[in-house]
C-alpha cells in the first residue's frame, strides 16, 4: 500500500512540477494574507508577537483550502478520478497518496508564509523557527488528511470550493486553535516542555484524521 501511495503522490508532484499552479497560487495567496494581516493590525515591535500566531495560521488555513480544491479539480478533469479508481490501487493508497501530495504542497506554502510574517513582525526565526516548524508539521498532517477526505466528498459537486470550505473549516478549527495557542505561548517565552499538551492534542487530531480518513475513504469515494 505504501508503494501504491507513493505512486499516487508522485503523479501529483509530477503534475505540479510541470504546472506549479498549486504552489504558486497558494504561495501568493498565503503571502498576501500574511502581509495584509501583518500590516493591518501592526501595533509596533512590542506587540508584534501577539499578531504573528494569527497571521501564520490564518494564511496557512486559507491557502490549504485553495490547494485542496485545485488538487481534486485535477482528478475531475477528463475522467482522471475514474481512471485512478479503476487501476490496481487500493482506496487507502489513493487516500494516503493524495494526502502526502497535499501535505508537501502545504509545507512549501508555509515556507513562504512564515518568513514573510517573521520579516514584517520582527520574529526571530533562529530562536522560534524550530518549534514553530514542528507545530506546523504536526498540524499539516491533520489538515492534509481531513482535507483529502472532504475534498473527495465534494469533487463531483458544482460549488465544490464553497462546500469544501464550509465543511472543512469547522472540522479543522480545533487544530487551528491549538496551533495558534501553542505559537502564542512560544512567543511569550514558553519552552517546548511547557507546551507538550498542545503537541499531544495535535497528535490526537492527526491520528483521528489519518486513521478515520483511511477507514472511510473507500466508501466516500465510491
Amino acid at each position: 500500500m505504501f508503494a501504491q501511495a507513493m505512486i499516487v503522490a508522485g503523479k501529483d508532484l509530477a503534475i505540479e512540477r510541470r504546472t506549479g499552479e498549486i504552489v504558486i497560487t497558494g504561495g501568493f495567496f498565503g503571502a498576501l494574507l500574511a502581509i495584509l494581516a501583518s500590516i493591518a493590525f501592526y501595533a509596533g515591535p512590542a506587540g508584534s508577537h501577539l499578531l504573528a500566531p494569527g497571521a501564520i495560521w490564518i494564511a496557512t488555513a486559507f491557502a490549504a483550502v485553495l490547494a485542496l480544491g485545485r488538487t481534486w479539480q485535477r482528478e475531475r478533469e477528463e475522467g482522471a478520478l475514474d481512471a485512478l479508481l479503476a487501476g490496481p490501487v487500493s482506496r487507502a493508497a489513493v487516500f494516503f497518496g493524495k494526502a502526502i501530495g497535499v501535505a508537501l504542497f502545504l509545507i512549501v506554502i508555509e515556507l513562504i508564509v512564515v518568513p514573510i510574517v517573521a520579516l514584517l513582525l520582527h520574529l526571530d526565526l533562529v530562536m522560534y523557527g524550530g518549534p514553530i516548524a514542528l507545530l506546523l508539521l504536526m498540524a499539516t498532517i491533520g489538515l492534509a488528511a481531513s482535507g483529502t477526505l472532504f475534498g473527495a466528498m465534494t469533487v463531483r459537486t458544482r460549488a465544490r470550493e464553497l462546500i469544501l470550505a464550509a465543511v472543512l473549516f469547522p472540522l479543522i478549527t480545533p487544530t487551528l486553535v491549538v496551533g495558534v495557542a501553542a505559537t502564542r505561548e512560544l512567543l511569550d517565552g514558553a519552552h517546548l516542555a511547557d507546551i507538550v499538551d498542545y503537541f499531544k492534542l495535535l497528535g490526537l487530531f492527526d491520528v483521528l484524521f489519518v486513521a478515520g480518513g483511511a477507514a472511510i475513504f473507500g466508501s466516500v469515494i465510491d
